[in-house]
């Protein structure tokens, strides 16, 4: 481990016994990813009172589980699952990210331990000033003392660490020849925040999740009527195609109802991702 690297390492674990001195328990909120792996590492050569929990979102990818038992990470089953969100508020897109504030953003414990790093988005570098701070969950107006022990750590640091601890992160880290890539992350299968391309590659990589798109999409629909009044949601291909391949409903219309005749979403779907519905 590097000098630098290790000088972090001893201000992490100075903020997280802080954080614990009271000896009140902290929740480490674990996702089954790299960050996640090194904030309860860190937490854990701290020696505080803690309690690390996974919030099963039921769409993290195939090994995820798995991963999360063999560190010792208590699983803290779903208030609602994946397809039940989908039929209680249809289908999310990167506008109406329903999904994260349902399945991940929610109080547990009054303290919690978060590995996020500036370096992973502007968003982030703007939004993260402080390695602590009163984290408010919108949706449920719930509010959290959190902690943010790796949040100047590049992603150099976080592989570093992992190697020099000698830790063995989740599946998807990994290519078929058991290479580890740091670059790679970890989140829900086809999260509408990626890009279209990235979430299309998802689809078809696991197109049971279309699937589920539009099992769970359907049944919002159903008890929806009046949302099939749109032409681009009359059905819940339709839905689903517009949703995922088009950024308009112009688009969407043009291509669907164009010059060559409808296309039959369902159809295109089946073929496209080699299932039937």
């Amino acid at each position: 481990m590097t000098a630098e690297l290790q000088k972090k390492v001893e201000r992490a674990i100075r903020l997280i016994q802080s954080a614990g001195r009271d000896g009140e328990e902290i929740e480490v909120a674990y996702s089954g990813g790299k960050d996640s792996d090194v904030i309860l590492e860190l937490t854990r050569m701290a020696g505080i009172n803690h309690k690390a929990l996974y919030r099963n979102t039921t769409i993290d990818p195939p090994g995820t589980i798995r991963h999360v038992k063999e560190m010792g990470v208590e699983i803290v089953p779903p208030k609602n699952t994946f397809l039940q969100v989908l039929e209680k508020k249809g289908i999310p897109s990167r506008y109406m990210r329903f999904c994260c504030s349902e399945l991940k953003e929610y109080k547990i414990l009054d303290r919690v331990i978060m590995g996020i790093r500036r370096e992973e988005s502007h968003k982030r570098a703007e939004n993260y000033k402080e390695p602590t701070e009163c984290r408010l969950y919108k949706h449920s107006g719930e509010e959290v003392d959190a902690i943010y022990p790796i949040l100047d750590w590049s992603l150099k640091d976080v592989a570093e660490f992992l190697a020099d601890r000698h830790i063995r992160c989740a599946p998807v880290y990994y290519d078929e020849q058991g290479v580890f890539h740091a670059e790679r992350r970890l989140g829900c299968m086809c999260c509408p925040l990626a890009s279209r391309k990235q979430r299309i590659e998802e689809f078809k990589k696991h197109p049971n999740m279309v699937k589920l798109y539009c099992r769970g999409g359907g049944k919002w629909l159903d008890e929806h009527p009046h949302a099939r009044e749109n032409p681009c949601q009359s059905d819940i291909y339709r839905l689903f195609v517009r949703t995922t391949f088009f950024d308009t409903n112009e688009e969407f219309m043009l291509a669907i109802d164009g010059m060559f005749g409808q296309v039959d979403c369902k159809k295109f779907l089946e073929d496209y991702f080699k299932i039937k519905f």
